[in-house]
């Protein structure tokens, strides 16, 4: 029989900002030393009150925009009971009834809810069976968004979740690393043999995007299992095993009434239309070009689609693909660099990190091949030594004997020799056989060190060995 997989995810990312939700703590991510970032708020000790991080909610707001939500006037912060070690409180300040944002679409993906909380503490398990809590991270804004369940299979998912990440950090919102626990992903997942929703598990503990989809395919095998084999399906919080690449039951799942949400009586309404800075012009004018823009520009200039993806993937790749193609202007000087940026650069940076290439010396490497000046293997070496050591395009080629000559009378001596040295190929060639003009095209650029054009040489050979 045939199962339809619904899926909805729920997204929490770290906010970047100065200091928690509720305090004025450091929100330092990249803090080692344990409790060191922490006050009596975020402690929760008796008679303390917390106030709202202003940027956070800003932050918030310009997510709503970017996805073309609604935004709330009128908006509120809530208790969510539980308790956990890692909530201090006994409660976590969340929203429920009044978030920020409603609606909107991501990756032709619609939205649900975008809202704003607390982060937890940080639990890590001794090997002698206890536990210790660093409250370093208890109170940081914590940003969750909530997809409607219109997602029905593993890589629209991941595909979802990386767009997501690639929006936060274009907007300055959250750096959304994945390994460091700063962008974590949660699928509900469910099955049926209908358009109605089947019983949902909420998968955790996804820390990679390729987690996500091997999570969600394997979850959907197993709900297809068990209800082939005449099993029921409970509604329970599954946990995701790396190793053995399997889900695994957790807890049963709980609803909102378990929470108990109520207003949090310690902070103050939010209205909207009070800040000026919040309203529908401001933030949308404040937006950056948005990761689709880019792409979309990108194709618009000629590049590829999968060229376009990987240049507008990462904020700082596309801001330096800016800068270079900003100096060359013309269609085929920027088609030229998007060859040698998606190919030859990424290779490098890959290979040894970022380097010391400058958008000003690729985007004159990329003039210079344009113009005859360096061949394609001299342009990659000179790239190269850019990369390692930086410099100007030009001056590395001229120290490295890597200019290209195109004067025919120069190269001309070195053709003869060519065919001179070898006759076989010079007769074959004149016998019809085109194969062998490679082959001398090759000697004669051996001739010339490499240095000869290796189109002017092969006019020269034609020329030559027509006479």
């Amino acid at each position: 029989m045939v199962y339809r997989p619904t899926i909805g995810l729920e997204i929490h990312a770290e906010l970047k900002t100065r200091t928690k939700m509720f305090c004025d703590c450091r929100n330092d991510p990249d803090e080692t030393r344990p409790n060191v970032n922490v006050c009596p708020i975020c402690l929760a000790h008796p008679g303390t009150l917390p106030k709202a991080n202003r940027q956070a909610v800003e932050h918030v707001l310009r997510v709503g925009k970017a996805l073309n939500g609604e935004l709330a006037d009128y908006s509120e912060f809530d208790r969510k009971s539980y308790f956990y070690p890692d909530i201090p409180k006994g409660y976590q300040i969340s929203q429920y009834a009044y978030p920020f944002v409603s609606k909107g679409s991501l990756a032709g993906v619609e939205v649900t809810r975008v809202h704003l909380e607390e982060d937890t503490a940080r639990s890590s398990h001794e090997g002698d069976g206890g536990s210790l809590i660093d409250f370093n991270r208890a109170g940081v804004p914590l940003m969750e968004l909530v997809t409607e369940p219109v997602i029905h299979d593993a890589q629209t998912a991941g595909r979802f979740a990386r767009e997501l990440q690639l929006l936060l950090r274009t907007l300055g919102v959250s750096d959304a690393n994945l390994e460091k626990g700063e962008m974590r992903v949660e699928a509900n997942i469910s099955v049926s043999k209908d358009d109605t929703l089947g019983t949902k598990t909420e998968v955790k503990n996804l820390n990679s995007f390729r987690s996500v989809e091997r999570a969600i395919a394997y979850e959907v095998d197993r709900q297809i299992n068990v209800l082939e084999e005449g099993g029921t399906l409970v509604q329970e919080t599954r946990g995701w095993n790396e190793d053995k690449q399997e889900t695994f039951s957790q807890r049963a799942k709980e609803g909102s009434a378990d929470y108990r949400y109520f207003p949090e009586p310690d902070l103050p309404k939010v209205k909207r239309s009070e800040v000026k800075e919040w309203s529908d012009k401001k933030l949308t004018d404040a937006l950056p070009e948005l990761p689709a823009a880019r792409r979309a520009r990108y194709e618009e200039l000629g590049l590829k689609p999968d060229d376009a993806a990987y240049v507008a993937g990462d904020e700082e790749r596309g801001a330096f693909f800016d800068d270079s193609i900003s100096q060359l202007k013309d269609s085929e000087l920027i088609l030229l660099a998007a060859n040698y940026f998606v190919t030859d650069l990424s290779g490098l940076i890959a290979k040894s990190g970022k380097g010391k290439v400058t958008p000003e010396s690729f985007a004159s490497l990329v003039r210079l091949v344009y113009a005859g000046t360096l061949s394609s293997r001299g342009a990659k070496e000179v790239l190269a030594v850019l990369h390692e050591k930086g410099g100007d395009a030009e001056a590395v080629a001229k120290s490295e004997g890597l200019v290209q000559v195109n004067d025919t009378e120069t190269l001309r001596e070195s053709v003869k020799e060519a065919i001179r040295l070898n006759e076989g190929p010079a007769s074959e060639y004149r016998a019809g056989k085109e194969a062998a003009l490679q082959f001398l095209v090759g000697q004669a650029m051996k001739a010339t060190k490499g240095a000869g054009n290796p189109g002017v040489l092969k006019d020269l050979l034609i020329e030559e060995l027509g006479k």
